[in-house]
């Protein structure tokens, strides 16, 4: 671990309120990182529904909940230098509510639609504010060529945008909430204003910064036909202050989690 220290500071803070995302760079070292990374080969050979497919039918595109049956995942989320800025941005302590692995494959990682988290975390799970933070590290350098994360800096202000859901005969059920085709996607028009109003960027970093992002910011990745793949690690942090209303159809505990117990963080600094 490089010489950082876990809190963030007003300025830092500041950022954050501001744009609605804030990049650390290289906060973990290449060493850790890629001790992070050897522990993909191990869920490739899961077939359950926590592995998600492209649509291709053999690409991978996510896996979900692997924090609470490996070590290092589930390190890497009580990790001080994620937990502790984690709750000085909701302004309590918090709890794990989801871990994905984003795979975006080298020629073959597909879309992710411009959309807000939010929106599915209310609709979907009863979740009551947006008092909710996305933490995520970077297992490979993201840059221009590679699917990198865009995001409309400042789009947070404009809090949830209720959409229509889409209609789609390819895909049902919760997993419709991680294919191609995201059931609250927003359309062009309204891209183009927030745009117009906001701008637009993208992240480029090396492997082992952190990106911390609202769950209102609007975001999208596009298709990776680069060489280099990219993966991550996002872990969203809710508020203990912050737990979900009952749902008649609940997704499930690997999708999110009901485990309120605050995270602890770890005494160490070290990924093991």
């Amino acid at each position: 671990m490089q010489a950082f220290n876990m809190h963030l500071t007003e300025e830092q803070l500041l950022i954050y309120k501001n744009q609605g995302f804030l990049v650390l760079p290289e906060y973990f070292s290449r060493g850790e990182i890629e001790a992070v990374k050897a522990e993909l080969s191990s869920l490739s050979a899961d077939n359950s529904p926590k592995k998600v497919l492209e649509k291709d039918g053999k690409t991978v595109r996510s896996f979900h909940g692997s924090h609470t049956i490996n070590d290092v995942f589930n390190c890497l989320t009580r990790h001080p230098f994620i937990v502790e800025p984690a709750m000085q941005i909701v302004g309590s302590q918090v709890y794990v509510y989801q871990f994905k692995i984003n795979l975006k494959a080298a020629f073959s990682g597909d879309i992710w639609k411009w959309h807000q988290d939010y929106i599915y975390w209310r609709k979907e799970d009863g979740m009551p504010r947006p008092q909710v933070v996305n933490a995520m590290c970077l297992l490979d350098d993201m840059n221009e060529f590679n699917g990198p994360l865009f995001l409309i800096p400042g789009s947070h202000k404009e809090e949830m945008i209720d959409v229509t859901m889409h209609n789609s005969n390819e895909i049902q059920g919760w997993i419709s909430n991680f294919s191609a085709n995201l059931k609250y996607s927003l359309n062009q028009k309204l891209i183009t204003n927030l745009v117009s109003k906001y701008g637009i960027t993208f992240i480029k970093a090396a492997a082992g910064s952190i990106v911390f992002f609202d769950s209102n910011i609007v975001h999208a990745s596009t298709n990776n036909i680069s060489p280099f793949g990219r993966s991550t690690v996002i872990i969203t942090y809710n508020s203990i202050e912050n737990i979900p209303s009952a749902v008649v159809n609940p997704r499930p505990d690997f999708l999110v989690s009901q485990d309120y117990r605050p995270v602890i963080p770890l005494a160490s600094n070290v990924l093991s």
